[in-house]
């Protein structure tokens, strides 16, 4: 099964597509861990990448040519909205716990983007209970978090620059950002895994790496 078919085999899952959401704003900031994040796939020989945000034509073509990889392209933002829409938030934690197909320890490489800001704490823990369970050994997990709460109500697409440059392009959301978590509340929730780096930008996001521990013999 190709790249494309497998984005076409998880839509398929979920159903149709969402209505097209209106873009609101786009900038570009520097990012400091993706070169980082990258850096720790280059060594794995056809990595798999598990990416949460929507699907971003040109993300799916630099990290096919940067580490020639599977992608699985599971958009969790729309999840969210539509359990927002639907009224039905708080069936999300057990949806969460059921809606990655992927085997244990069978991903390389996890972006999690700034996912975990617009969930609730039930909901943000069973998502993180299972990005460890299908990350890999010495897998590693990138996650950006808001230290300021924003007053709008956008998610952002990620869309890669270079390594050290990512464009915001923020569209409309159905739920804004949750309560900001303290660095030890997001190692807590991570417990599984370990701080590799933390940068604090200047744009009120700390991007974090993390990297799942060796299985001892």
């Amino acid at each position: 099964m190709g790249l494309l078919d497998i984005i076409a085999a998880r839509r398929s899952d979920l159903g149709p597509p969402p209505a097209p959401s209106t873009v609101v704003d786009e900038s570009v900031f520097a990012t400091k861990a993706l070169a980082k994040f990258l850096t720790t796939l280059t060594a794995r020989r056809a990595p798999v990448l598990l990416d949460l945000g929507p699907v971003v034509g040109s993300n799916v073509t630099y990290f096919g040519e940067q580490l020639g990889c599977k992608i699985f392209v599971e958009d969790i933002y729309a999840d969210l909205d539509r359990h927002v829409r639907e009224r039905k938030v708080e069936s999300l934690p057990g949806f969460l716990l059921k809606r990655f197909p992927q085997a244990d320890s069978s991903v390389d490489g996890i972006l999690c983007w700034d996912l975990i800001d617009y969930l609730d704490r039930e909901s943000a823990q069973a998502l993180a209970t299972q990005l460890m369970r299908v990350l890999r050994p010495d897998g590693a997990l990138l996650g950006f978090f808001g230290t300021a709460q924003p007053r709008d109500m956008n998610y952002t697409k990620y869309v890669i620059v270079d390594d050290v440059a990512l464009r915001h392009r923020q569209y409309s959301a159905a739920r804004g950002r949750q309560a900001i978590l303290l660095n030890r509340d997001i190692i807590r929730l991570f417990s599984g895994l370990r701080v590799s780096d933390s940068f604090l930008l200047k744009n009120n996001t700390r991007e974090i790496l993390f990297r799942k521990p060796t299985t001892q013999p």
